[in-house]
């Protein structure tokens, strides 16, 4: 059942993860910008794919980015899958990710994401199929398992690799856990050691120190960072730094944080338009300037934002902090 292994070559190991409402076009020219080994995009819904949603479509808008681009696809058809995964390579995905690990209620109620862990023989079946589908290589995004009783990730990494995957990641936390407690490296190093494919470790690396120290105790390939890159790119660029001279990069000033959070909205009215660029500026400017004087402040005024003018505004405003 094994199939030919596709070889995942990447210039660094950090991978930033697909995180839904965040990993949009602009935040992954932002984390590319910052030397990321691989960025993924946020998932995307199959059938919205087959069906040409335009707004889907919007999502596997891969040009201009620094290649390697992953493009994550959820479902529960191997055959629908498959079709997808079509439709995603010939837009240019270096890679097929595969989500069996999203705990929303929403899509674990529909058989997809995480609930995938608790059928092992459905999610073969599309991994193989989507496998079969494409010729670039095809991860698999999974978790420490759906709950304390059934805490599957070795069996079912295994099962994957033998299915076709390329790469494994793991979260190490439960579907029940969502983003809660503590995540468990010891099963990201059990599955790294069960597996002969590459694997990418996720869960609590907030830091250099910490990317270095999964890396070391779980033997991972590639580290996958999440919510802590959220308004900090610069995370990316430290781990990379400290991991080739063991050295910490300073961290980045108000103006830095200006100058990258201006960039972020130039880039999302270019790509969304004006109405929900600023809009969406709330959330990244809160998290760009968090912990900083006057970041309450600005989340007030971009809060009431209407135009760009205005969230230019603000964000030069904090850039004189």
């Amino acid at each position: 059942m094994s199939a030919t292994r596709r070889e995942i070559k990447l210039k660094n190991p950090v991978i930033v993860a697909p995180m839904a409402g965040v990993t949009d076009k602009a935040f992954r020219l932002i984390c590319q910008s910052f030397g990321a080994g691989l960025t993924v995009t946020e998932m995307i819904n199959d059938l919205a794919l087959l069906h040409g949603n335009s707004k889907t479509r919007q999502m596997i808008d891969l040009q201009g980015e620094a290649m390697p681009v992953a493009v994550q696809i959820f479902g529960s058809s191997p055959e629908k899958m498959a079709e997808a995964a079509r439709i995603v390579e010939e837009a240019g995905a270096s890679m097929i990710d595969i989500n069996m690990g999203c705990p929303a209620p929403k899509i674990v109620k529909n058989g997809e994401g995480a609930a995938l862990m608790l059928k092992p023989e459905l999610a073969e079946k599309i991994v193989m199929a989507v496998k079969n589908a494409v010729s670039v290589p095809v991860s698999v995004k999974i978790r420490k398992g759906f709950d304390d009783n059934t805490v599957n990730a070795i069996e079912f990494a295994q099962r994957m690799e033998a299915a076709g995957a390329d790469l494994i990641t793991v979260h190490g936390r439960t579907r029940e856990q969502f983003y809660s407690g503590k995540a468990d490296w010891e099963i990201i190093r059990r599955v790294k050691q069960a597996v002969k494919v590459k694997v990418a470790g996720n869960g609590d690396v907030d830091s250099p120190q910490k990317a270095k120290e999964m890396l070391e105790l779980t033997g991972v390939d590639f580290v996958m960072i999440g919510r802590a890159v959220m308004g900090n790119p610069w995370l990316i660029q430290q781990i990379v730094f400290y991991l080739e001279r063991g050295e910490i990069l300073p961290k980045p000033s108000p103006q830095e944080k200006a100058e990258v959070a201006l960039r972020h909205f130039e880039y999302l009215l270019k790509f969304k338009g004006e109405y929900i660029a600023v809009r969406e500026m709330r959330k990244h400017g809160g998290w760009y300037f968090k912990g900083l004087p006057g970041a309450s402040r600005l989340r007030e005024i971009l809060n009431r934002a209407k135009t760009p003018e205005e969230v230019r505004e603000a964000l030069l405003m904090m850039e004189k902090n």
